[in-house]
Formats: C-alpha cells, structure tokens, sequence
C-alpha cells in the first residue's frame, strides 16, 4: 500500500511532465526576452550568442546525459499509473534499430517514460543500446527548453538529424519515433486503437538508407489517460484542428483528466491508468542507399503485420477485449 505521502509526490511527479510538455517552451522564451529589458540583459544576450553558435548541435545528436534520465521524478511518474516496459524479443547491439511507436496519445507518456527516461530499466533490458526519441523539430526553437530536450535525449524528426544519429560508427542507435504524430493525437479515446500509418512510410525509408531494423512498439493504455473532445470529420471544429497542424506541425485538442488534489474533479493530471509499452521483434532490413518504391512497400507491409501481431498478442493481457482489432487509417 502506497502511503498518502508517496501518493501526492506521483501525483506531482505526473503533472511535472504535463505542465513541462505544454507550457515550459513558451516560458522560456518569455524568460529569455523578459530579461533584455532588466539588469540582467547581459544573462538573455550571452544565452542568445550562445543560441546561435549552438543552433545545429540538436540535428547532430545533441547533448544527451544519463544523469539526467535517471532522475527520481521519472520513476514517480512511473509509479503513478504506473508505466510498464515489455521486452518480447533480444536487440542485440550489434545494429541499429527504428522503432515505431503506437499510439500517439495526447502526450507519448508512455514513450518518453520508458525510452527517454532510464525509470524502467530500458539500458539493463537492451544493454548497449543507446535510445533516441524523435520529435517535432520546432520545439527546438525555443531557448532553455531545448537544452531540457537535448539532455533526456530526445532529437528533432527531420531527415538530416535522423541520418546523423544512425550514421555514428558505434552501433546500437535505437531511435524512436511515434509514427502516426499530431494526426493520431485526433484519434486519442479510452478504447480506441485507430492509428494513422497506412501512408506514413518516411520511417521505413530511413530503415532501408541505413539498413537499421524495424521494431514494432505498442503502448496499451496510452489512450486512456485522458477524456478528449472528439469532432466530427465534417465539422469546422474538425477542419481548423487541420488547419492549425498543417501549419504549427501539431494538433490542438480538447483534453482533460483529474486535478491536482481531487480525483473526483477536472484538471490536466492524467487519469492513473496502466501503461504498458510492449517492444516486439525486430524486422531485419538490407541498406539500400536509394531504396525503391517496392522495396519500401514491401517492408511497410512486413511492419504492419508485425505490429498487428504484436497487438494480438497481447491485447487480452492488458485489458482489451479479444473482439478489438487494430485500425489502420
């Protein structure tokens, strides 16, 4: 039994990540601009010298630190739900590795809990591996926050990053990217596993040029964390969601959990639900510098139906009714 001492501290340990995730890019930035204007102009001014001297160093592999992903504030927010990591298969270190993972969800709790973060154990479960997460390259734009993303070992999405990191000579890059983004967030429903990835083909791409194996990776529970207000897809609610993704790269929703202090009330804390992140079997991959179109429809193929098997596998483990499929949009 959890004392009510250690049950306020995930609470808080839960809402860190939430409130870092929507809010700590935009104060940085008002930080930073807020100092010009006061005695301590110089602080802003030599950040921003330093900003600019430093403004390719995320596309080149950044600046991890373990220290940082062994924080204690991880493994509570781990305990809150709490968040599981299964490992299915070996991957070994001797290669390279993309994993696809599924689903979005609103925040990829479960993503960044068990890759970009050492709260369960990832380093002992795939010892040599060094994980990667991929993310929007645009918040790598604000100041200070990209420092935070850079130290838990979380890269900007682009193809050049991407490239950098699987070309290291050291093997054992396993990068991490959730393949459905901002869209699948739309999809985001207690229950629902819709995903968008029947015409996300980049990752297998990347695969292919490098010849890293692709490993399936789905989070049960993920969905479940959050109530969202859906819209219909004819709607004007709908269309400017799209509108807005189109242009800002991300999605905004409609989102909400429980409070700080009372379950019972709304807030932005997600909801204490398990997460279990299952990692499958790798699908091993030729390099192909300039892969064809067939050659990236086949491997799509192989991982769809990996993945799909990975789901059937183990849906009924974690609460999913055997009558539940996987939907592929």
């Amino acid at each position: 039994m959890k004392t009510p001492q250690k049950q306020r501290l995930e609470v808080i340990g839960a809402y860190q990540y939430v409130l870092t995730f929507l809010f700590m890019g935009l104060l940085c930035t008002l930080l930073v601009l807020s100092l010009l204007f006061t005695r301590l102009w110089s602080l802003s001014l030599l950040y921003l010298v330093w900003l600019y001297l430093d403004w390719d160093t995320p596309t080149q592999g950044g600046r991890p630190c373990d220290w940082m992903r062994k924080w204690t504030v991880w493994k509570l927010q781990r305990d809150y739900f709490p968040i599981k990591l299964l490992k299915t298969a070996e991957l070994p270190a001797d290669r390279n590795y993309v994993l696809g993972a599924h689903p979005h969800g609103i925040m990829g709790t479960g993503i960044f809990c068990n890759f970009s973060t050492d709260s369960n154990a990832f380093s002992q479960l795939f010892p040599g591996l060094r994980p990667w997460v991929a993310t929007l390259a645009g918040l790598f734009y604000f100041p200070i926050y990209r420092e935070y993303l850079m130290f838990n070992g979380i890269c900007p999405v682009s193809r050049h990053s991407l490239d950098f990191i699987l070309s290291q000579p050291q093997l054992g890059q396993a990068v991490t990217i959730v393949i459905g983004g901002a869209q699948e967030s739309l999809y985001t429903a207690p229950g629902e596993h819709r995903l968008e990835l029947r015409t996300r083909k980049g990752f297998v791409h990347l695969a292919l040029r490098h010849g890293a194996s692709l490993v399936p990776v789905y989070s049960f529970g993920e969905n479940d964390i959050y109530r969202i207000k859906s819209f219909d897809q004819n709607s004007w609610q709908y269309r400017c969601q799209l509108a807005f993704k189109r242009i800002m790269g991300f999605s905004p929703c409609i989102f909400w959990g429980r409070s700080l202090f009372s379950a019972k009330s709304w807030g932005l804390v997600p909801f204490a639900q398990p997460i279990t992140t299952v990692v499958g079997h790798p699908i091993h991959v030729p390099q192909c510098p300039t892969p064809t179109e067939d050659q990236v429809d086949r491997y799509h193929q192989l991982y769809m139906k990996a993945l799909e098997q990975l789901f059937e596998d183990h849906k009924e483990a974690h609460g999913v009714p055997a009558s539940t499929h996987l939907t592929f949009c």
